[in-house]
């Protein structure tokens, strides 16, 4: 398989990574936004997740930035409304 290179790609396949998380896991998610526990909560699922993402692009990318960047945007931006002391 050949290895991601171009940015643009990468940030959509950590995206839809993470987007899969979010939706196979809803409950855990908005548990763990009410609670602050989400990387507990989700610790495996997002581990998973890395290593699948790692395998496919390539390092000169910065992967783990990228990864770590669509966590953000996928998994905490939008449960937003979720009520939560950490907001």
């Amino acid at each position: 398989m050949t290895m991601i290179d171009n940015p643009d790609q990468a940030k959509r396949l950590a995206r839809a990574i993470l987007s899969d998380v979010a939706m196979y896991n809803t409950e855990k998610v908005e548990l763990g936004i009410k609670n602050d526990t989400i990387f507990e909560l989700l610790k495996d699922e997002l581990e998973e997740g890395r290593q699948h993402f790692l395998s496919r692009v390539s390092a000169a990318l910065n992967p783990e930035l990228i990864y770590g960047i669509a966590i953000v945007d996928v998994l905490i931006k939008r449960a937003g409304k979720i009520e939560s002391p950490i907001w």
